[in-house]
């Protein structure tokens, strides 16, 4: 191993078990397995990154992807698997994504909107999980729809029914499979996001955010992200573009 990755290492995590931030609430990256083993596209690249840098690993769970990323200013985790946030950039240095899902509405059966940009309007009131990815994007781009704020999806999914709201919002793979719920339902196309998930370290790790920028990377162009998304069986989600 070379000095340079043993730095990286002892930058990331001097006791020698790098802690990794997982958000259990995103059901496309992450399943919960048996007890504190973690299944799915993020462990995965977790465990591979781990091995590269010498370290054991220990996954740190979340309930929500706001809590996880208030806990950077905690030392609780020393990287999270996470949505890029501009809002957090101040606190988190995120990697380029490593692939990306869209964001769009699901609309009950007689709505008259057929498309995501015919739903910020009067009237319209729109059910978001706080604090998620997509929700932050709503917040600076909504102009004359409410937003109804949720603590979780279930939670999210729940006021949509009981209010009878006019729109759910939400990663079109998941609205997909609540859009059995609701008969003559649609999941509305087009996007209002595309939410980029990558890696972020706290700041003021410089030759840490650097190391894991060019690891994203090349789990991109060696096709170890497209390999896991097959493996785990991930729909809905697209490898992001390697960078320029």
């Amino acid at each position: 191993m070379s000095e340079a990755i043993e730095k990286v290492g002892r930058e990331l995590a001097a006791s020698g078990v790098l802690k990794v931030g997982l958000n259990l609430a995103n059901f496309l990256l992450v399943s919960q397995g048996d007890g504190p083993v973690r299944e799915g596209v993020a462990p995965d690249m977790a465990r591979e990154l781990a091995r590269q840098l010498g370290l054991a690993v220990e996954f740190v769970p979340y309930s929500s992807p706001g809590a996880m990323a208030d806990a950077a200013r905690t030392g609780d985790w020393d990287i999270a698997f996470l949505a890029v946030e501009l809002e957090r950039q101040a606190e988190i240095e995120f990697t380029a994504p490593y692939l990306e899902v869209d964001a769009t509405y699901l609309v009950l059966a007689g709505s008259g909107m057929v498309h995501v940009d015919q739903v910020d309007r009067e009237g319209v009131r729109i059910a978001v999980v706080q604090n998620s990815a997509y929700d932050l994007v709503l917040r600076r781009s909504i102009r004359l729809a409410k937003l109804v704020h949720a603590s979780s999806a279930d939670a999210a999914f729940h006021e949509f029914e009981m209010q009878g709201l006019e729109a759910l919002s939400g990663l079109r793979p998941r609205l997909a499979q609540q859009q059995a719920k609701w008969k003559g339902s649609k999941v509305l196309p087009g996007r209002f996001a595309a939410i980029g998930q990558a890696i972020g370290v706290p700041k003021k790790q410089a030759a840490s955010a650097a190391f894991l920028s060019r690891f994203v990377e090349t789990c991109k162009t060696s096709g170890l992200v497209a390999r896991l998304i097959e493996r785990h069986r991930v729909e809905g989600v697209a490898v992001s573009l390697p960078k320029a």
